[in-house]
């Protein structure tokens, strides 16, 4: 018999049969960030996680689950539509369909997790380097970029009038395969700097 899930309190029951059906490791707990409608956590010990979800209150006996993921901005969470058949028939389906598209799922967020962490640790040895060339630089962290910038007041101390800087700004790309420079200052020093990279390059 078909269950229709009216109330909250008839939600967590459901849940908490469906996580029985699923195997002794199976807890539930609240869900609190779905704002559509009823819904409940099922965990189990390896910290996987299922959102059981009502998203329509005018169909009581339908469900959308969901696999929850880690970090779900470069993978989307896969999801099955279930009918509230018995917590049973709502645990077949969620072995048989939903838990394969779960592990699929974690494989990938954990390969972009591996290749974000990688990119991070290219990125960070580069801005090293080149913060450490330029002492006394500001290091800003930016989306998948570092900006690192150098100035320095070139008027003699004491003097007053309009300050005269020179700058360096360093652009350190993802993975910190390629870096952008743009320097700004008196002419002569702008050509110094150049003439000092150009040397770099030939040694």
């Amino acid at each position: 018999m078909t269950s229709e899930l009216h109330t909250q309190e008839q939600m967590n029951a459901f849940a908490d049969a469906v996580a029985r059906e699923l195997g002794t490791h199976c807890r539930t707990a609240e869900l609190t960030d779905y704002a559509r409608g009823m819904g409940r956590l099922i965990i189990d010990d390896d910290g996987r996680a299922l959102r059981v979800c009502q998203p329509d209150d005018r169909r009581p006996d339908r469900l959308k689950i969901y696999a929850a993921l880690p970090d779900e901005t470069e993978v989307s969470a896969p999801s099955v539509g279930v009918t509230a058949r018995s917590a049973h028939h709502v645990a077949r389906e969620i072995t048989r369909r939903l838990l394969p598209l779960h592990a699929a799922a974690m494989q990938r967020a954990a390969e972009f997790t591996a290749r974000r962490e990688a990119e991070e640790r290219g990125r960070r040895a580069v801005a090293e380097a080149v913060a450490g060339a330029l002492p006394g630089a500001r290091v800003e962290e930016q989306h998948r970029r570092t900006r690192i910038v150098w100035q320095h007041d070139v008027r003699p101390s004491g003097e007053r009038g309009p300050a005269q800087v020179d700058s360096v700004t360093v652009q350190v790309g993802p993975a910190g395969e390629v870096v952008s420079v743009e320097a700004t200052g008196r002419p002569g020093s702008v050509t110094s700097m150049l003439a000092a990279f150009a040397q770099a390059e030939r040694d």
